[in-house]
């Protein structure tokens, strides 16, 4: 920003009384002024005059220092500048001590990423004069309902893909993850009903997942096949994103497949590992679909640089429309201090935001051991993808910071090691440190006779039945449709905890018990009060339904 823009951020409430410019005047001057870079080069392009480019050399020893320091397993990266692949390469193994390598041919699952792709099939859908952003849900899903009827009435398409229905965050995620579980598309649609929202139905950001899944069933409804075959129909086929599946496949068939990992000490360790053939899955349209590098570095150059065969298969209209910013999203002091973003909104399956005054339009995603990245620079027709199969999620903010100030603004970026040292700091009293956890390995095992009173089949109207049984010397918590939840419950600082057998489910749970007779009630919060919103169990209310036989 120039020192000329400065005063109309800082002067004081006298000044104000004595600086009377029209309100749209000062408006339009402090947007140039915030712009300003993004504008300088935009007319620099036009001159035919454009900033350099990263090099390939810079690219990959900010991979390479990132991988170290973070003891990566496997990364696949792609760099595009001015809508040329200047950097794709993999690096690591696709199961950590295999020696198989990770190519630009691996498939990663790319997790929230999907999300954009479901996005797209509904503008082609839309395209083709099958349905409307505007349709109300219930026109395409006659059987569809959220907890409000008027909600439920007044809900379109474009509502369910900007994350502003009311549903709180991560509401109902326990339907989708982890997988693979027993719940189904109709499960979903049925359970959405009974998720009480924890805001007004279009007055906030909170970010959801089921909602995603219901647009997939209404693409399925108005394109007249299932998901999964629309995607391939709509998306993989006339884009040529021959390496990218979705739904039931064969690991064999596909070749080189990622495995996600986890850090046991100083180890990577693969877990949620697939089987032989990987199974449909329910939450497909909201993080479900796996694709390569080469495919990812397709898919992005569609938006960047698109020819005549994109544009034929997506035109202008519609790219505008997925683009259109729709939800208000918060800013972070980390990215106003890295990135001077002013700016920060939802899309049709895209987030946008203004780094160092250039536009930006992204997205990311995150699913146990696999993290993933697509940051696009429009401007420039530049952008990077990014795909983990291990613990990265401070690797893939802090990756994704570098390359993308190698376009937005080089001399201002900290490098890997100077990201990475801002995100270790602790936190200080100052800035509120989050107190220390509860050591869940100091929990005392609990006996069936000490929880006689709470033993027997309780109900969730959306999750379904779980037992609390006696098995052996201890006490069960067993879920009946999502079979990866199960463990035995014990004590911790005078009340009930539980702690997961199956390392897929990472996020311990307090347990609080009330009631008598068939008033019986069982509430669940999260052991880690910040941690990962799919583990949604604040929003369960179990009501004791009958005895353990």
């Amino acid at each position: 920003m120039t020192a000329s823009c400065l005063p109309l951020l800082t002067y004081t409430a006298a000044q104000r009384v004595a600086v009377r410019a029209p309100v749209r005047t000062r408006l339009r001057t402090l947007l140039r002024c915030l712009l300003a870079p993004g504008l300088a080069l935009a007319a620099a392009a036009h001159a035919g005059v454009r900033p350099a480019g990263p090099a390939p050399e810079a690219i990959d020893a900010a991979v390479r220092a990132t991988i170290e320091r973070y003891q990566l397993p496997g990364i696949a990266v792609g760099v595009i500048d001015d809508g040329r692949i200047i950097y794709a390469r993999g690096h690591g193994e696709t199961v950590a001590g295999s020696g198989d390598p990770v190519t630009t041919r691996t498939l990663f699952k790319i997790a929230s990423n999907s999300k954009a792709m479901t996005a797209a099939v509904l503008a082609r859908l839309v395209q083709q004069g099958r349905l409307r952003w505007d349709d109300p849900v219930v026109k395409h899903l006659p059987d569809f309902a959220m907890h409000d009827p008027w909600v439920t009435a007044h809900i379109t398409v474009g509502d369910l893909l900007v994350h502003n229905s009311g549903l709180p965050e991560g509401g109902g995620d326990l339907m989708l993850w982890p997988e693979p579980n027993l719940f189904s598309r109709d499960d979903i649609l049925r359970g959405l009903r009974h998720i009480r929202p924890a805001y007004g139905f279009r007055s906030g950001y909170a970010y959801d997942n089921l909602l995603y899944v219901v647009a997939g069933q209404v693409a399925a409804a108005a394109g007249g096949a299932s998901y999964e075959e629309l995607v391939r129909r709509e998306l993989f086929a006339p884009l040529g994103l021959d390496g990218c599946r979705v739904g039931e496949f064969s690991v064999a068939a596909a070749g080189s497949v990622a495995q996600p990992h986890m850090r046991d000490g100083d180890r990577n360790v693969a877990m949620r590992r697939d089987a032989a053939t990987v199974p449909e899955i329910a939450s497909a349209a909201a993080g479900g679909i796996r694709c390569n590098l080469d495919d990812m570095l397709a898919w992005a150059r569609n938006w960047l640089q698109p020819g005549e065969a994109q544009k034929a298969w997506l035109g202008d209209v519609q790219r505008a429309e997925l683009w259109k910013p729709r939800t208000p999203m918060p800013i972070s002091a980390q990215r106003r201090r890295w990135d001077n973003t002013h700016f920060h909104a939802y899309a049709y399956g895209f987030r946008l935001a203004d780094a160092d005054g250039a536009w930006t339009v992204s997205h990311t995603g995150t699913l146990g051991g696999m993290y993933s990245m697509m940051m696009l620079v429009p401007d420039r027709r530049s952008g990077f993808v990014l795909m983990i199969n291990g613990d990265g999620d401070r690797a893939r903010g802090v990756l994704g910071q570098v390359l993308l100030k190698l376009f937005t603004a080089p001399e201002r970026s900290l490098g890997v090691a100077g990201y990475a040292d801002e995100l270790a700091k602790p936190a200080t009293a100052a800035a509120g440190a989050t107190p220390a956890l509860p050591d869940i390995g100091a929990r005392k095992p609990v006996a069936a006779s000490a929880l006689r009173d709470w033993l027997g089949i309780w109900r969730d109207p959306w999750f379904g039945d779980v037992r609390v049984c006696a098995v052996g010397d201890g006490v069960e918590w067993r879920s009946l449709k999502s079979p990866k939840m199960h463990g035995k419950i014990g004590t911790l600082d005078g009340r009930h905890v539980l702690r997961w057998d199956d390392i897929a489910v990472d996020e311990h749970a307090w347990l609080d018990f009330s009631g008598s007779g068939d008033a019986r009630q069982l509430r669940m919060a999260k052991l880690n009060p910040d941690g990962d919103f799919s583990s949604d169990y604040e929003h369960l209310a179990f009501a004791w339904v009958g005895r353990c036989d």
